[in-house]
């Protein structure tokens, strides 16, 4: 075997698999999830994306070469969650609605944000070779992303089809907060299962 043609040994080890779960909560301090706080049943997966703008503030500097280390700056985050729900309920509608009010069975969308339209939502997906909880001492791995202040940017929609399942797109875009203008509107867990 040619000497770079290998993986590393620890590869299963350090795998993310399946599709993963959409939730409006998670502990990852114990990877506990309450199976209520489960958005909805997905399709196609989900697409999480950061997008960065930077500044280069040596740009116009006569004699500094573009993209010189001392000179850049990040200039903001653009990061958004994205990928198709296959189910509904009402909860979900007003998520998806962005703006919205809940009535028992009525979404009303308005033109005018709340604070409290702004929610965190939880990307967590299988990690490792250890991801199920079977036995007393199993802790499952899991990769989890915390989107913060999340919004659904998208609008709500709906694509139906013939004999067929409505699919429900969304795209969540995380945003900045004045409280903590600082703090980026995402956070990465990691963490290897441990088996018995």
């Amino acid at each position: 075997m040619p000497k770079f043609t290998q993986i590393p040994t620890d590869t299963f080890e350090n795998l993310q698999i399946n599709a993963g779960i959409i939730a409006t909560a998670f502990d990852p301090d114990t990877g506990t999830l309450n199976a209520d706080n489960i958005i909805g049943a997905t399709t196609g997966g989900t697409n999480f994306h950061d997008s960065v703008d930077y500044i280069d503030f040596g740009d116009d500097i006569d004699n500094c070469p573009k993209n010189t280390l001392e000179l850049k700056r990040v200039n903001g985050r653009t990061v958004t969650m994205g990928g198709t729900l296959v189910t509904i309920k009402t909860t979900v509608g007003r998520l998806l609605a962005g703006a919205a009010d809940v009535a028992t069975t009525k979404i009303t969308p308005r033109d005018i944000l709340k604070t409290s339209d702004f929610s965190d939502i939880w990307w967590i997906g299988d990690y490792s070779d250890v991801n199920e909880d079977s036995g007393s001492n199993v802790k499952a791995g899991f990769c989890a992303i915390k989107l913060i202040n999340a919004l659904n940017t998208g609008g709500f929609q709906l694509q139906s089809s013939d004999r067929g399942k409505g699919q429900f797109a969304f795209e969540f875009t995380g945003h900045y907060s004045m409280a903590d203008i600082s703090k980026v509107p995402y956070e990465v867990y990691i963490k290897e299962g441990v088996g018995e």
